[in-house]
């Protein structure tokens, strides 16, 4: 019982299966699957995907903080979904925009995460990019800055409440120009 005691001491809702040989101690790989096994048996454990557990149920998790989950990488919020959510964005955006080291798309839940390809030394860059709650989200001048770095010619509406000084200082911090 002091596994699962150690899993809400922790204060997170989802684990990797490094976080949970690290937090129970744990070296023999064959003992570990095997109490990982017999917890998502028991409903205390649920499988998200290969390698990444929840105390929650996978419907239960808030997507804005699975997307760096599911990827595994350091990745941020930002272009498309930020806009949208800012009103800058002509359509309605379904899914959820992220920028990392590299390009994919999951599904998951139906609910499409895609990643978008940026270079290390742009990526990592914390210019216009917050924590909050422990995922990293880019604040609207970033947005657009690393939205017009990938599509220059991107037309948004009503760019009159943004600063847009803000978003040149950042495209040049960043490398952008």
């Amino acid at each position: 019982m002091y596994r699962i005691a150690e899993l809400i001491r922790s204060g997170r809702t989802v684990f990797h299966t490094q976080d949970l040989m690290l937090l129970w101690r744990m070296e023999n790989a064959n003992t570990l699957y095997t109490t990982i096994k017999r917890y998502i048996q028991k409903g205390i454990l649920f499988s998200i995907r290969k390698g990444v557990y929840s105390l929650l149920p996978p419907d239960k998790l808030d997507p804005i903080i699975l997307g760096p989950i599911l990827i595994h990488k350091y990745c941020y919020l930002s272009t498309e979904t930020i806009l949208e959510q800012a009103g800058l964005m002509p359509q309605i955006i379904t899914s959820l925009t992220f920028v990392s080291e590299s390009s994919q798309k999951i599904t998951y839940l139906n609910r499409v995460y895609a990643y978008r390809q940026l270079k290390p030394e742009f990526l990592y860059n914390k210019s216009g990019v917050y924590e909050d709650g422990g995922t990293f989200l880019a604040t609207v001048e970033r947005a657009i800055a690393d939205l017009w770095y990938f599509n220059p010619k991107y037309h948004l509406d009503n760019l009159s409440q943004v600063d847009m000084r803000q978003v040149k200082k950042i495209q040049k911090d960043v490398g952008y120009e």
